[in-house]
């Protein structure tokens, strides 16, 4: 495989993304992330819109520095944590609070 140019991220490998979906729920990611990934849970942020890059999201999962516990490659494979992210990045961004007329009256 070729090494990314500097400046460059490197590529998550291939994810699927209904896997992903029932893995984000076997590993307990729900708990603290919400079911839909929007975050509010025990502890853990939204990822749903706004997931990291794969270096950084896969070296994060795997020595968080936060209250997270670490996922090893025998609890969560490469190729199970690939699906998890292909599943975060499908989730669409939610809508500008400017563009919600609800949330915009004065």
């Amino acid at each position: 495989s070729e090494m990314p140019l500097r400046g460059q991220t490197a590529q998550a490998p291939p994810g699927n993304v209904e896997t992903g979906k029932k893995l984000f729920v076997e590993r307990a990611c729900w708990q603290c992330h919400g079911r839909a990934a929007q975050g509010g849970g025990i502890a853990g942020p939204r990822l749903a819109g706004r997931v990291a890059p794969w270096p950084a999201f896969s070296r994060y999962v795997r020595r968080p520095t936060e209250e997270m516990i670490p996922y090893s490659p025998k609890m969560l494979s490469d190729g199970e944590l690939a699906d998890i992210y292909a599943w975060l990045r499908a989730i669409p961004a939610p809508p500008a609070v400017s563009s919600i007329p609800e949330l915009n009256r004065k």
